[in-house]
C-alpha cells in the first residue's frame, strides 16, 4: 500500500482526539486566515437540526469553521447568498467503473457525479468488488480520480475466483479459500461485504454459504450490503428475500444494508408496506438494518439477468451458447423467458440502453418488430451476439436494459423512511448515472413534495456517512474533511433522461472535494482530488 494511503489511515487514528476538540472551535480560534470562506448561504449541515444562514470556512483539506458569522479573512471569499451549502453528497451504491478506471484522466475526474454535487461514491457493490482492495484502491488514487471512493469486497468476485461460474456448493477447502479472501479484503480497508444474490454465479449460493463467508467481514467490523436474491417474483419472492437478507445479517452478526430497495415488477407492486414492516420489525428487535434507493421508476440491469432462467447460465457464456444450440433446451429457455418478460411488464417495458448499438434507445418490442421475430428471440440474439463477438470493445456488452416496472406509490413510501438514504446505482446507459440527486430534488422535493429539502440533504450526506461509518465526512463540522457543495436551489436540475442518458446535471455552483475546487458554475475544473477512503486495519489483521 503506498505511503500516502497508509500514512493517512494512521494519521486519522492519531488525530481522532484532536479533531474532536477542533470540532468545538469558537470564533476566537478562527482568527487565522482560511483558504476559502463561503459566506451567507443557507447551511444544511447533514444532521437533523434546522438550517440557518451562515458561513463555512475551509483550510487545506479541512473545514475550520461552521456557524452564523466567521470573523476571519480568507484567500478566497465566495458569496453564497440564496444558495444552500451542504456536505458533498455521498452516493451509497454506484457502478462508476467506466469513469474511475478509464485510461483518460479527463474521464476519471468523474464529472457525471461531481456535477450532481457528489464527492464520495461506493464501489465494489452487488458482489463485484475485488478481493485485492488495497492494491486496487492505491492504483485508483494514484491515477487521479475526481471523487472519493469507498470500496467493498464482493461475494461474486470471491466466489468466481474459487469456483468459477459453476452452480455448486464449495467443499470445505474451497469455503476456506473464500473466507480467506474476504478476510484479506477487510484487512486491507474494505468497508464491508457486498453480495448480489440475484446474479449468477452468486445466485447459486445457498444461505448458509453466504453466512459463512460474511462472518469474515462481520468479525472485522464490516456490514452486509446486499442486492437481495429476489426483488420481484423470480425465485423466493420479494418478502422471502427480505427475510433471507435479514437472517444472513443476524446469523453473521453484522448490520444489513439493502441496496436499491424496491418492489420490482407487476407481481409485487404494492408490497412496499410489507417490506417496510419486515425491516421495521427487525430494527425494533435491535438489529441494525438500513437501505438505499434511487428515485427512478425504471430499474437497470441486463437482458440475460432479467429474462434468462438461472440454470441456463450455469458455467458461463459458452455453456449458455451450447444450450441455445440444443432445440429441446432452447425451448425450455424460451418458455421460462416468457414468464420473466411478463413480470417485467412485457417487451414494451424493456428499453435497451447499452450505448453504441443499432438497438440503443429502442424497446425490445420495437426491435423484435424490426427484425420480425418474437421478442424472446430478439433478446436471445442480442445476448448471443454479446457473448460471441470478436470485438473486444463490445464483448459482454450490448444487453443493458431499463425496465419500467415500479409503482410510484412504492417509491414514494420507501423514500419517506428514516433509515433510507440516496443512491444512484449508476450504470452506463441509464440516466441515474448522471442525474439521480438532482432528479430526487426536482421531482420528490420541489415538485411533488414527497420529502423535505432537509430530508433530502440528510439522506444524501450525514445519514449515509453514519451507516457506512465514513470517518469525518458527511457533515459540515469544524475538523471534518472539506467536502462541501454550494447549490443553487432554483437551477439545480437533471438534464439526462432515458433517451439522452449522458447529459450532465446543472445547478452546482461550487463543489469542493478534500478542499479542492472541483466544480465551478456547473463545470468541472479538471481537479482529481478524490481519495480512497479505507477503513483502519481491524483487530486480528497481521
Amino acid at each position: 500500500m503506498p505511503t500516502s494511503i497508509a500514512s493517512r489511515r494512521l494519521r486519522t487514528l492519531l488525530l481522532a482526539g484532536g479533531l474532536t476538540a477542533l470540532a468545538g472551535m469558537g470564533t476566537a480560534a478562527t482568527a487565522e486566515k482560511a483558504d476559502v470562506l463561503i459566506r451567507g448561504g443557507t447551511i444544511y449541515d447533514g444532521g437533523t437540526g434546522k438550517p440557518y444562514v451562515g458561513d463555512v470556512a475551509l483550510k487545506g483539506d479541512r473545514i475550520v469553521y461552521v456557524g452564523r458569522k466567521a470573523h476571519m479573512t480568507a484567500g478566497q471569499v465566495s458569496d453564497a447568498k440564496g444558495m444552500i451549502v451542504t456536505p458533498g453528497f455521498i452516493d451509497a451504491h454506484t457502478h462508476a467503473d467506466s469513469f474511475i478506471r478509464s485510461p483518460d484522466k479527463a474521464v476519471r475526474v468523474n464529472a457525471a457525479w461531481l456535477d450532481q454535487g457528489v464527492s464520495t461514491v461506493m464501489i465494489g457493490v452487488d458482489g463485484f468488488g475485488t478481493p485485492d482492495v488495497g492494491a486496487d484502491a492505491a492504483k485508483l488514487e494514484a491515477s487521479g480520480i475526481g471523487t472519493n471512493i469507498v470500496p467493498f469486497i464482493g461475494f461474486g468476485r470471491v466466489r468466481q475466483q474459487v469456483l468459477g461460474d459453476d452452480a455448486r456448493a464449495p467443499n470445505a477447502q474451497e469455503l476456506g479459500r473464500m473466507k480467506a479472501l474476504v478476510a484479506k479484503g477487510m484487512c486491507e480497508g474494505a468497508t464491508g461485504f457486498s453480495a448480489g444474490l440475484f446474479y449468477p454465479p452468486q445466485s447459486f449460493a445457498k444461505t448458509d454459504e453466504v453466512v459463512a463467508v460474511a462472518k469474515e467481514a462481520a468479525t472485522r467490523g464490516g456490514l452486509y450490503d446486499t442486492h437481495q436474491r429476489d426483488e420481484s417474483s423470480y425465485n423466493i419472492g420479494l418478502l422471502g428475500s427480505v427475510k433471507e437478507a435479514i437472517s444472513i445479517g443476524k446469523q453473521a452478526g453484522m448490520p444489513v444494508h439493502f441496496a436499491h430497495l424496491k418492489a420490482l415488477g407487476v407481481d409485487v407492486q404494492g408490497q412496499a408496506p410489507a417490506v417496510i414492516a419486515e425491516i421495521e420489525a427487525a430494527r425494533k428487535a435491535g438489529q441494525d438494518v438500513t437501505a438505499d434507493q434511487y428515485p427512478w421508476l425504471a430499474s437497470g440491469s441486463s437482458l440475460d439477468a432479467s429474462l434468462l432462467p438461472g440454470w441456463a447460465v450455469d458455467s458461463g457464456g459458452e455453456a449458455l451458447v451450447k444450450r441455445l444450440d440444443d432445440p429441446a433446451t432452447l425451448g425450455k429457455i424460451r418458455d421460462e423467458m416468457q414468464n420473466n418478460m411478463r413480470r417485467r411488464g412485457g417487451p414494451k417495458a424493456l428499453l435497451l440502453i447499452a450505448q453504441g448499438f443499432s438497438w440503443t434507445g429502442k424497446t425490445l418490442e420495437q426491435v423484435a418488430a424490426e427484425w420480425q421475430v418474437d421478442p424472446r428471440d430478439a433478446a436471445l440474439r442480442i445476448i448471443r451476439q454479446s457473448i460471441e463477438t470478436t470485438d473486444p470493445g463490445k464483448k459482454g456488452k450490448g444487453t443493458g436494459v431499463a425496465s419500467f416496472n415500479m409503482a410510484q406509490k412504492d417509491v414514494d413510501l420507501i423514500m419517506q423512511q428514516s433509515w433510507v438514504v440516496t443512491s444512484s446505482d449508476g450504470s452506463d446507459g441509464h440516466p441515474r448515472m448522471f442525474a439521480t440527486f438532482p432528479e430526487k430534488y426536482k421531482n420528490y422535493v420541489r415538485d411533488r413534495k414527497v420529502i423535505s429539502l432537509q430530508a433530502f440533504v440528510r439522506q444524501s450526506t450525514g445519514a449515509t456517512a453514519d451507516i457506512y461509518k465514513i470517518d469525518h465526512r458527511g457533515y459540515l463540522k469544524a475538523g471534518y474533511f472539506a467536502d462541501v457543495a454550494v447549490i443553487d436551489p432554483a437551477k439545480y436540475a437533471p438534464r439526462a433522461d432515458y433517451v439522452h442518458p449522458r447529459e450532465l446535471s446543472v445547478g452546482v455552483s461550487r463543489l469542493f472535494v478534500n478542499g479542492v475546487l472541483s466544480v465551478s458554475d456547473s463545470q468541472t475544473t479538471g481537479a482529481a482530488a478524490g481519495r480512497a477512503l479505507l477503513r483502519p486495519k481491524p483487530a486480528g489483521c497481521s
